[in-house]
Formats: structure tokens, C-alpha cells, sequence
């Protein structure tokens, strides 16, 4: 019960932490609407970054506090929960001080290892995002009001998914096999799509299709607003109809993320954790590579290498196969995929026509 009210305690202080930094950004730094410029994209982008190393320092010196752990017994049990076996074995005989230690020193590996995952994946969603901006002919100044709303609106959803999906796991452990299947076939269709010009018809959309059934839209794009009320009639905006496209597209990104930091730690909290500060500078980070999208050519052949290592490792780790790979080395694969894709990148740069 001690144990689950600390765990409680922790969350609602991270959630009123993340709430206030998002009140900051979207009504002090960012009141006027305008043009994000790449000098302010960059900036902004490595603020965010900093924040996240920040809270991984937190948990490196504390990551124990955020279940409550406090003795030795609560240590075993956690360990054996979340955290592959090498862990366990590591603090079986060790002193209570010595163990706390070694298993937060696992939870940061966790955590950096998933945020980077989730960072990384974020980029594809942002190629999708550039051209659903472009399809409703929506302003650059407005960009940045439908993105943190929609970042909002993310964070919603991807509570309710990792703690739906933690559940699943804990109770039925096959369940990441089906996610290593799943990612294996996401990379594979990536790599086939990856030459293919991707279009954007939003009259297609079956979210925008439901929404304007039920309301009707003004065209015209005058101000910032989302709904507008015109001789006593309420419309919706294209602002709105964008908006709703945009978190769609990022429940169908979950599906592919969500699984992925699941191959690096079994524990919600932590998943949720890096997911949040991920999406956190989903924002800057799009203006960032918008700014400077045709520098990375090879940046989706590493994406698709990226999540066939990530499926193939959550295949390997389940039954009957129980091979597990330890987390420095996933991460250590992780940062050098992201790192060549970079390096072939600027070393061999698409030829002009």
C-alpha cells in the first residue's frame, strides 16, 4: 500500500511538472503567432534535451524512490518485474545500498535507451506531419499552436496506451512477441515505401470526413482559432480538421513506438517517462528538421534497421528463445544505426539534377 501511494505520488508531481513546462512554453515563450526560425528551432530543441538528460540524472540517484522501493525484498520483486534477468542476478547477494545502485543505474539505461527510440521514431512522424500541414494549405505562423495541442493531445493517448499495453505484457508475455512481428513488418514496409512520394488528401480522411459531417467548416483560415462562430452559427476551421489528422497519424505511429521502448524495459512508468519527454520536443524538433529535411537522405534506411533490431530483439527474448540481450549493448547498436545513417548522409548527399 506504501509502496503504491509513493508510486502515485511521484506520477501526479511529474505530471504537475510536465503540465507547468507546457503552460510556460505555449503562453509565455510562445504567445504571438509566427515563424519559427532555425536559430529559435535549435535552441528550443536543446532545451527540451537538456531536460530529459535532467530527469535521467533524477533517476539515476533516486529511480528507486519512484516505485517506492525502500528494502531489499521490495528490490527483488521490482527487479524480477520489469528488468531482465541479468539484473537480478547482479543484486541478489549484493547490500541494500550497493543493489539500489546497480538498479538504477539499469532503470537510466532504460530510460535514455527508450527516449532515444522514441526520438528517433518521432522523425517519420514529422515527414508526416510536414505533408499534412501542406495539404490544408495551413499558415508556418499557425504551425506551432496546432503542433502543441497536438502534443497534448499525444500525451493523452500514450498514458492510456502504455498502461493498457504494461498490462497486457505483465499478464500475457507472448504479447511482445507479436509486437517483434510487427515492427519486423513496419521496417520492411518502410524500406519498400522508402523511395515512394507520399501524398495527402484530407477529403479522404475518415476523421476529417466525420468531422465535417457533424459540423460545419470554414474555409477560410483568418486567425489562429480552431472554432468560429459566424452570425450565430459555430464552424470548425481547418486549423481543427489539421489538428484531429495530426493525432490520428500519431495513434498509428504508437502502435509502432509504444512496442519499440517495450523491447528495452518491461516497466510503464519508465516507457511513459521517456515517451513524455520525447514528445515534448516533438515541436522544436519539427521545425528543426523542416528547416533542414533534405540534408538526412539515408535517416529512413536507418529508421528501418532501427526497428528490425528492435523486433528481432523482442523476439529473441521471449519464450522458448530467452536470449537476452543487455540494454547498454541495445543501446549502443542504437546510437550507431542513427549515427551511420547520419554519416552515409552528409558523406554521400543526393546528387542535384
Amino acid at each position: 500500500m506504501h509502496d503504491s501511494l509513493i508510486q502515485t505520488l511521484v506520477f501526479l508531481c511529474f505530471v504537475v511538472v510536465i503540465l507547468v513546462l507546457l503552460a510556460l512554453d505555449l503562453g509565455v515563450f510562445e504567445k504571438k503567432d509566427k515563424v519559427i526560425s532555425l536559430k529559435r528551432a535549435t535552441i528550443t530543441t536543446f532545451i527540451w534535451m537538456g531536460l530529459a538528460v535532467l530527469f535521467g540524472l533524477f533517476i539515476r540517484f533516486f529511480g528507486n524512490q519512484i516505485h517506492g522501493i525502500e528494502d531489499m525484498q521490495a528490490l527483488v520483486e521490482m527487479s524480477s518485474k520489469y528488468h531482465e534477468s541479468g539484473v537480478l542476478n547482479k543484486i541478489a547477494t549484493l547490500p541494500f545500498d550497493q543493489a539500489v545502485g546497480i538498479y538504477n543505474k539499469q532503470m537510466t539505461l532504460e530510460y535514455f535507451t527508450g527516449y532515444l527510440i522514441e526520438y528517433s521514431l518521432s522523425i517519420d512522424n514529422i515527414f508526416v506531419m510536414i505533408l499534412i500541414f501542406s495539404s490544408f494549405s495551413i499558415p508556418p505562423q499557425y504551425y506551432k499552436r496546432v503542433l502543441m495541442w497536438g502534443i497534448i493531445g499525444a500525451m493523452a493517448m500514450r498514458f492510456i496506451f502504455i498502461f493498457v499495453a504494461g498490462a497486457l505484457i505483465a499478464k500475457y508475455e507472448w504479447v511482445l512477441m507479436v509486437f517483434g512481428i510487427f515492427l519486423i513488418y513496419s521496417a520492411v514496409s518502410m524500406f519498400l515505401k522508402r523511395n515512394k512520394k507520399e501524398e495527402m488528401h484530407p477529403e479522404n480522411n475518415p476523421m476529417v470526413r466525420l468531422f465535417s459531417k457533424f459540423f460545419p467548416v470554414h474555409d477560410t483560415i483568418e486567425d489562429h482559432s480552431f472554432v468560429k462562430r459566424i452570425e450565430g452559427k459555430l464552424f470548425i476551421t481547418p486549423l481543427l480538421l489539421c489538428l484531429v489528422v495530426i493525432e490520428f497519424t500519431d495513434v498509428l505511429f504508437a502502435v509502432d513506438s509504444i512496442p519499440a521502448i517495450f523491447s528495452v524495459t518491461k516497466d510503464p512508468y519508465i516507457v511513459f517517462f521517456s515517451n513524455v519527454f520525447a514528445i515534448l520536443g516533438l515541436r522544436s524538433l519539427f521545425f528543426l528538421i523542416s528547416s533542414i529535411i533534405g540534408m538526412f537522405r539515408y535517416l529512413k534506411i536507418g529508421l528501418v534497421f532501427l526497428l528490425l533490431f528492435i523486433g528481432v530483439k523482442m523476439i529473441l527474448e521471449c519464450e522458448p528463445i530467452n536470449f537476452d540481450i543487455p540494454i547498454l549493448a541495445s543501446l549502443l547498436t542504437i546510437v550507431s544505426i542513427l549515427l551511420l545513417s547520419i554519416l552515409f548522409s552528409v558523406l554521400l548527399p543526393k546528387k542535384k539534377a
